[in-house]
């Protein structure tokens, strides 16, 4: 259960990176639970995955644990979490105060987890200078002078199709350097941007489809 330094020229791969999170949720609930020590085997047998992928995924986290008795609850969910960054602050603007956007703003919960958004862009005038959660709507037109306020360098993009190359752009361009991007589109961007794609409907997708065939059998 021997941990390591992540080194510079290491790069941990994505799946490792989606699976961590799953691993620091239930170390929370252990430690909730008055739980001193945590296994990878206790682990796999809460979220499904091989123990021995768990500790291989956890090799990449500098922690170590003991024979037969596992990782010291506390300690993996403070590793964990400055591992992910989570324990970070990372200012953002979200681009798009609809439905999703508005309820990307509302969600208190990101905080926990390290983002905060600061302000949000749109144009339609019945949102322009609201707040949403306490989040002020600015007008798309004054991102750039809002840039050299905050010092932003994360965009939520949740605008619609149409729009979604266009608004990344003005991004890129004002200095966003990460895009955590909502809309089914595949934004394209320059050498050393990072785009992160979560899309509902994509997911929905592969959930209808494995429904079907589940349905079949």
């Amino acid at each position: 259960m021997a941990g390591k330094n992540l080194r510079n020229t290491d790069k941990i791969p994505e799946p490792t990176l989606r699976r961590l999170p799953w691993y620091l949720s239930n170390a929370k609930l252990m430690r909730e639970r008055g739980e001193k020590y945590v296994s990878s085997t206790q682990i796999s047998k809460q979220i499904n995955i091989d123990a021995s992928q768990i500790a291989k995924d956890l090799s990449y986290v500098n922690i170590s644990g003991r024979t037969r008795v596992g990782y010291e609850t506390a300690q993996l969910v403070r590793v964990l979490e400055d591992f992910l960054g989570f324990t970070n602050i990372h200012r953002a603007y979200l681009f798009g105060v609809g439905s999703l956007g508005g309820a990307l703003l509302s969600d208190s919960g990101l905080s926990h987890f390290g983002l905060e958004i600061v302000g949000a862009f749109d144009v339609k005038p019945e949102l322009v200078g609201k707040t949403v959660n306490g989040i002020p709507v600015y007008h798309t037109d004054e991102f750039e002078a809002r840039m050299q306020q905050d010092q932003v360098r994360i965009g939520v993009l949740t605008v619609p199709i149409a729009i979604a190359q266009e608004i990344t752009d003005k991004m890129v361009a004002g200095g966003i350097r990460a895009v955590w991007n909502f809309t089914p589109f595949r934004i394209r961007v320059p050498e050393g941007i990072v785009v992160q794609n979560t899309s509902l409907y994509a997911h929905l997708a592969v959930m209808f489809n494995r429904l079907n065939e589940a349905i079949k059998k």
